[in-house]
């Protein structure tokens, strides 16, 4: 039998994903990626946000089109949308057959027999939201084999006002370190050469199991691994970034002077207001050790505009901020109401048009400093991951230290010789086009 698998939303979930494809494979069972071809459909999903939600609901209704017209027997949903409306999506559609809770992915493959099996329909598989999912066949990685995200920790408890993840991923809990080195090294020998660490937060990784911040520690760890080149990190909370964790960025070759550190705001007030335990000095504070400790440091941030009761002195304060930080890669994110958020009942809601007016014009500033750090790279000579060919040039896509997988910009590598995606090669920079670089292979003999 075939199965689809649509993942959606995050890279944590699709960690998520890769397990259960992991699980499948393992029970004998063959994937498609043509929604024709399938016997069985699973969703993984996401409602993150408004447009999360959406999309996942969309995807749902589409495939349900498959159960009733192709040869689909079975139409399994799991992930955050599943475990936030359940009943609505069990009683709205009633072509899906199961559904899955966000700690019972592990009980794919016994959800699935119980469907195909003993014909057993609406079933429903929810453990507790603080269990931690534990599974013993291994992942499927689907990022192309070079890279793989390796996720540290489940849930959260910071309970910022403006977000669904507790409800819905439960309490803060570290996966042991025993058992994120043997993932590690099983990637490894799969031929993964990049380790991208997520979590919803990494910065508080092994409090609960060993009383103290143990990321440091663990990248130490990670980093004997033979071939594992490059650790990312990501999802750092400014006001848990210690000087121990700095240090060992310093310190570890393998370790990537990157850092994905989600600011949200820079107004004081409208921090206080999304419940966020830090401020603008402390994030100007630990911005500055970072480029004074790591000069090289490429600082990775997230903001949300139109948060309820942003003044335009707020957003105006935001600007100043993101001009004066020249952080070298950020986003921003229309602020989404979500259902069962204290945000959601906050008086003075922003009009849509004007979350994303403010959008827009912290993009347009970000726009001019990201082109002009891309233009100072002109003549550096970086490590470079390749990532593929580009179609009828002598030419390739790669990826710097300063750049994650499928956020960040690329780099355009002219090249004769052979390369294979997850080689590394030495460029130097000639160019810059907006977000991404040109570059060509540096002959270090030749100089």
């Amino acid at each position: 039998m075939k199965i689809l698998f649509v993942s959606l939303g995050c890279d944590k979930n699709l960690v998520d994903t890769e397990k259960m494809l992991g699980i499948l494979g393992h029970d004998g069972f063959q994937f498609t990626d043509m929604e024709e071809e399938a016997d069985v459909i699973i969703i993984n999903t996401c409602c993150f946000i408004g447009d999360a939600k959406e999309e996942s609901v969309n995807t749902i209704l589409e495939m349900a089109r498959y159960k009733e017209e192709g040869r689909c027997k079975a139409l399994l949903v799991a992930g955050c949308l599943a475990q936030r409306y359940k009943e609505e999506i069990l009683e709205e559609i009633p072509e899906v057959d199961g559904i899955l809770g966000t700690s019972s992915y592990d009980q794919i493959g016994s959800l699935l027999k119980q469907i195909l099996e003993e014909k057993k329909e609406h079933i429903s598989c929810f453990h507790d939201i603080n269990a931690l999912p534990r599974t013993q066949s291994g992942r499927m990685v689907t990022t192309g084999g070079h890279y793989a995200f390796l996720k540290i920790a489940e849930g959260c408890d910071k309970h910022c006002t403006y977000c669904i993840i507790p409800s819905l991923r439960g309490s803060y809990r570290s996966v042991p370190m025993e058992e994120l080195l043997s993932e590690a090294r099983e990637l490894a020998a799969q031929g993964v050469k990049e380790l991208i660490l997520v979590a919803q937060e990494t910065t508080l990784y092994g409090v609960d199991l060993y009383g103290e911040k143990s990321l440091p520690k663990l990248l130490k760890e990670l980093a004997k691994i033979p071939g594992i080149q490059w650790i990312r990190i990501q999802y750092c909370y400014p006001e848990e970034i210690t000087d121990e964790l700095i240090q060992v960025m310093k310190e570890e070759e393998k370790v990537c002077h990157y850092l994905d550190m989600p600011i949200q705001h820079a107004s004081d007030s409208i921090l206080r207001r999304m419940g966020r335990r830090t401020s603008q000095e402390e994030i100007r504070r630990i911005v500055e050790k970072l480029r004074e400790e790591i000069p090289d440091i490429a600082i990775r941030t997230t903001l949300i505009s139109g948060f309820p009761g942003e003044t335009e002195e707020d957003h105006e304060e935001l600007m100043a901020f993101v001009d004066e930080m020249e952080f070298e890669r950020l986003g921003v994110f229309p602020y989404s109401l979500e259902e069962d958020t204290p945000a959601a009942q906050m008086p003075d809601q922003i009009p849509q048009e004007l979350k994303e007016e403010r959008r827009d014009e912290i993009m347009e500033l970000q726009q001019e400093i990201a082109f002009e750090k891309a233009e100072s790279l002109v003549g550096r000579i970086l490590d470079v991951m390749i990532e593929g060919k580009v179609a009828d040039e002598p030419a390739y896509v790669g990826r710097t230290y300063m750049d994650s997988p499928n956020v960040d910009g690329l780099i355009f590598v002219n090249a004769d010789l052979q390369l294979m995606s997850g080689d590394f090669v030495r460029v130097k920079v000639t160019g810059a086009a907006e977000y991404d670089l040109i570059g060509e292979v540096y002959d270090e003999s030749a100089q």
